[in-house]
């Protein structure tokens, strides 16, 4: 989360507000109205067995499986399915929106072992599928230029994560194991290091599991989990595992998951404290914070609608002079699905925010709104218009903070490859094309338009500030692309660039106020 404080920035610059359609509140409303409008179109009626597949529907909308940075990091990626054979479990849709697919579990780069023993010609290679076992190596070369969180300083670097998995399942079932490594490092950084990016020689996982295959009915599981673990839930805007950053949040705690990604319905109940991410030594449990929360996902409703209500409460109780409690209840629904057989899409989501925020009310808000078209083309074209919004204080000098906070959200795919946004005090209003011209090739970019939702609260995590609101609220313009390519089964390349333009509020809250530039190269190899 980003800091609560930041430095103000003094400006006699003033900005002309008496245009009615360059307001905040009416620009969203704009964007939000024109991406929600195809979802008011009535769609023609289905039973749900006539609902497509996911492998099916993503094909249709040029969605295979080619490995991005993290499986999380793009909606295109279907669920592993190493756990359990894939006639044994149906298929769900999953929302195409950009950033909202969740990664795997396990991880999508871990197997049965029963596939190595038949690569080494094992004879009885089935006697091994109770154990699951992967590697994964990511190197990733970065250049940022002007990089506004880091005072717009630049640098080039070498990135590398290594991660290993081992898991037992079935044969000691109901009790289950699993444990994941990781080595988070960089080399050659003109930043300072922080734990973004080092994570050296960490356990993120280690999980003792209670698994029912069939508590509720044929296919219908019960999984209570124990231990450190970390996974993705709804749409990974407030929780999620990290994919494109070189490091992973943890949590320790307990979850409680009735079904899963394959059945019509799924409850998750979970209590988990978050683990500080140390450098170089062992992460340690932050003993001052918990997170709660209750998410449900009905998806046999309507074949057009899946619907996920979630609620999630932070307590955070800090020790020591001068350190105030926070209590935030975060109150949300998504809902996402196809819109009949016209080749539209559509992605909704709004968060609600309450509680008290260190000696403050604490009243916020937040949503995205996104319709996309998948055209009968061979390249499988998806063109998606989309719109965000997460507030931000407008008073300072008053009792309630109103600046939304996004929990332990991800921000890379959703927000811009630019790394400069979190779901805080923004508004961005986009258009996104993915193509794929190839099996192999998966190509999407970006165009992004970025205000502030409040111009007398700060930017993010920059800490760029001007409490008299003087210094204008448009941010900037933000240019993405990338193009993912999948050499072989195991490896993956991938290059992307992203842009981002000085706004009015950038160039009158700094010095220093030139376009930021991000460029990487990254490969991907499933061991």
């Amino acid at each position: 989360m980003a800091s609560e404080n930041s430095a103000p920035f003094q400006s006699g610059t003033a900005v002309n507000k008496t245009n009615y359609f360059r307001t905040r509140r009416a620009r969203f409303l704009i964007c939000f109205i024109l991406a929600s409008a195809p979802v008011l179109r009535l769609a023609p009626r289905r039973t749900f067995a006539e609902e497509p597949p996911v492998n099916s529907a993503n094909a249709a909308a040029g969605n295979k499986s080619v490995a991005t940075s993290q499986p999380g990091d793009s909606p295109t990626t279907a669920p592993s399915e190493s756990a359990q054979p894939t006639s044994e479990r149906r298929k769900m849709f999953t929302s195409r929106a950009s950033g909202t697919g969740n990664d795997s579990l396990p991880p999508d780069y871990v197997i049965q072992a029963s596939e190595y023993a038949k690569w080494f010609g094992e004879e009885n290679a089935d006697a091994w599928e109770w154990l699951d076992i992967g590697m994964e190596q990511r190197s990733r070369y970065e250049k940022r230029d002007d990089f506004f969180i880091a005072n717009q300083e630049s640098s080039d670097h070498f990135l590398m994560r290594n991660r290993a998995y081992i898991g037992i399942r079935e044969i000691l079932d109901p009790v289950r194991f699993a444990f994941e490594f990781q080595d988070s490092r960089v080399m050659g950084a003109d930043f300072p290091f922080n734990n973004n990016n080092i994570n050296e020689n960490e356990l993120t996982q280690a999980i003792l599991e209670f698994y029912f295959k069939d508590a509720f009915g044929p296919g219908e599981p019960l999984s209570i989990r124990t231990g450190r673990m970390n996974f993705d839930i709804i749409d990974r805007r407030l929780f999620g595992r990290q994919g494109f950053r070189n490091s992973t949040n943890s949590y320790d705690g307990i979850r409680i998951r009735a079904g899963d990604e394959s059945t019509k319905n799924e409850f998750n109940l979970f209590a988990v404290r978050p683990v500080e991410r140390l450098l170089r030594q062992p992460d340690r449990p932050d003993e001052e914070r918990w997170l709660l929360a209750l998410t449900g996902a009905f998806r046999g409703l309507n074949p057009n609608l899946t619907l996920e209500p979630y609620y999630f409460m932070f307590d955070e109780d800090r020790k020591g002079l001068n350190q105030f409690d926070r209590e935030l209840h975060t109150f949300g629904l998504h809902a996402y699905g196809l819109i009949g057989d016209s080749g539209f899409d559509y992605d909704l989501n709004f968060m609600w925010q309450t509680g008290k925020s260190r000696r403050q009310n604490h009243r916020a808000l937040a949503a995205h709104a996104e319709a996309g078209y998948t055209f009968k083309h061979e390249f499988k074209p998806r063109l998606a218009f989309f719109a965000d919004y997460a507030s931000g204080d407008r008073n300072p000098n008053d009792r309630t903070n109103e600046r939304f906070d996004r929990l332990f959200g991800n921000s890379h795919s959703a927000y811009g490859y630019s790394d400069s946004f979190i779901l805080e005090n923004f508004i961005q209003a986009a258009m996104r094309l993915t193509l794929q011209p190839t099996e192999k090739l998966r190509i999407e970019g970006f165009f992004r338009n970025y205000w502030l939702a409040s111009d007398s609260d700060s930017w993010g995590q920059t800490g760029r500030r001007d409490r008299t609101g003087r210094s204008g609220d448009f941010i900037g313009h933000g240019f993405d692309i990338m193009a993912v390519y999948q050499v072989t089964k195991k490896l993956s390349v991938e290059v992307g660039y992203a842009h981002l333009t000085v706004g009015d509020f950038i160039a009158n809250t700094a010095a220093k106020s030139d376009d930021s530039d991000f460029f990487y190269v990254q490969t991907r190899l499933k061991l």
